[in-house]
Order: C-alpha cells, then structure tokens, then sequence
C-alpha cells in the first residue's frame, strides 16, 4: 500500500516537473533556513550560550523588536552553527496568534512569488505577506497542519556553507501524508531519497512496532516525514529539528556541560545513532550521527549545501 502510495507521490511530481522548472527555483540555501525558538527571556541567554558550546558557532547582536504584524516585542537573536541555524525569540509582550506553532523560516528569492507557489502546491497562508525590521515574512500552513514560516530580506545575507545540513521534522498522519509530501515536493522542487514503510519504530519511541518514514531532498535541506497514529510517548514528536553532528558522544557531553538534558537515547537505527535533548529554556532536538548514508542519498546531500 505504501509502496503504490508512493510511486503515485512520484509519479505526481515527475509529470509536474516541466511546470515546477518553468516556475524556477525559490529556495536559497539549507544555511539561510532557521529553526525558530520561542523561550522566556530569563532563559534566552543561557540558552544561546547552551546552543553555542553544543555546536559551535556565532551569534548576531541582540535586539528588541516588533517580528509580527500585530503590535509586538521580542528579544531577537540569530544564532548561526555548523549544524544549522536558529533565530531565537524571547518575547517581552504576549505573542500574537498564531506566531510561536511556525517550526521553521525558509528564505525564498522571492516572497510573493513563493507565496503564490505555495498555494498552488496546496498549502494555505495562515499569515498573509508582512514588514518585519529586515524584509517580509508569511506563514503557510501545509496539509496535515505544519505552519512554516517564509521570509525575504531587503539587503541579502551572507552565510557560510553548513558543515552538516539539519533535517525539518515533520510528524504527520497517514490520512495527509500524501497531500503534505505531493505538496512540498512540487513546492521545493524536492526528490524522495527514500521512503520505508516499515522503519524501526525505536525511532519514535515504539521499540516492538514499525512506521513509516519519507526522506526528502531540496535546495531547502533535508525533510523527514514521519507519518504515525500519533500514540508516541514524549518527547518523540516534540523535536522540530535533528541535527548531525561528526561525533555524537562528544557533542552530547559538550551538551550536558552546558545545561541540556539528554531526555531519550542515546539509539542505533537506520545507520545513524540518535538523541533527544532538551536545552535550557525548553527547547527539544534530536542529534545523531551518520554512521552510513541512507538508501539513495549522495553524501554531499548531508554535508554542504554551497552558499549563494
């Protein structure tokens, strides 16, 4: 079942794909999209400080400023690793509805036109085009109930190549499943790198049962869709981003110094050993290191996206 579901997925896009070239490439690169945290202020400091001794990294000048179109105020701090990128927010005020539910920002060359793309894949907006202090920004929600942030900036930024690019967590039903990936591969102009219907559910924390787990490829990074019945024990499905780190034992231990917990694992499956940590101030993610590239994925795939 799984299998045919897919190949239709495919043959979806395939046939779209002379549309989705025409329409030319929206994304700018997995380095310029940012994971985002919403944390109290009393606990942004120390947790910027936690994110930096776990990855490495630098960090922009802090700021106090208005990021949504309902009057706002938040602490602002973009934190900038090897492993990926977080903008960090520590609001002063209420956070006006629905900010805080979106998971990531992807920067697009082109806000309305991405916008438009969005919709035709079968996303909504939730947020319609907005001024922030350094571009436009808009909220999707795609099929299944997963709200991502869009963002363009005035002056175009700059950022290394990442070491190793972040994989997007994405935890949907097997009723949407279908709808999100059709929807985010004709958006992306992303592949599937593989899709198994019968992954080792200690991945969600289901040691004796199977799931069904979608990689996909893009300029935007790494998308994984783990599509479950939603009976999964915390904190499998809190995590909105897995990080890859060269070695995950030093990783972790430079996390636990800094004040992360390590909340599930350390656990080998699909040739990566994985954790689930919780850094100061709330924040879950999941780490792991690659043992072995997964089925049909290039190793470049993993390792850098170039800058642009």
């Amino acid at each position: 079942m799984w299998l045919n579901v897919s190949l239709a997925i495919m043959a979806f896009f395939a046939a779209a794909g002379l549309a989705s070239a025409a329409a030319g490439e929206i994304a700018v690169g997995a380095q310029y999209d940012t994971t985002h945290v919403y944390v109290a202020p009393e606990d942004f400091d120390r947790f910027v400080a936690s994110l930096i001794a776990t990855f490495g990294g630098t960090k922009s000048k802090q700021s106090v400023v208005a990021v949504t179109p309902a009057p706002s105020s938040t602490i602002s701090q973009l934190v900038l690793t090897p492993a990926g990128t977080l903008s960090v927010f520590g609001f002063k005020t209420p956070v006006p509805y629905p900010f805080g539910a979106e998971r990531t920002g992807y920067l697009v060359t082109d806000l309305d036109r991405a916008v438009k793309l969005a919709l035709g894949a079968g996303a909504d907006v939730l947020v319609a085009p907005f001024g922030d202090p350094i571009g436009r920004d808009a909220i999707i929600p795609w099929p299944g109930g997963v709200n991502m942030q869009l963002y363009w900036h005035t002056v175009p930024s700059h950022y290394a190549a990442l070491q190793t690019v972040p994989e997007n967590r994405v935890y949907i039903s097997p009723a949407r499943a279908a709808a999100f990936t059709r929807a985010f591969l004709t958006f992306s102009h992303g592949a599937i790198i593989s899709d198994n219907p019968n992954a080792p559910g200690i991945e969600i924390g289901r040691v004796a049962d199977q799931y069904r787990r979608i990689r996909i490829q893009s300029t935007f990074g790494l998308l994984t869709v783990l599509v479950t019945d939603g009976h999964i024990p915390y904190p499998y499905g809190r995590e909105t981003t897995g990080y890859e780190t060269a070695n995950l034992a030093a990783t972790l231990a430079k996390a636990t110094a800094s004040g992360v917990a390590i909340i599930a694992g350390p656990y080998a499956s699909d040739g990566r050993d994985a954790a689930i940590v919780q850094f100061p101030g709330g924040y879950i993610a999941e780490i792991h290191v690659a043992k072995a590239p997964e089925s049909g994925a290039s190793a470049n795939v993993r390792k850098s996206f170039p800058a642009r």
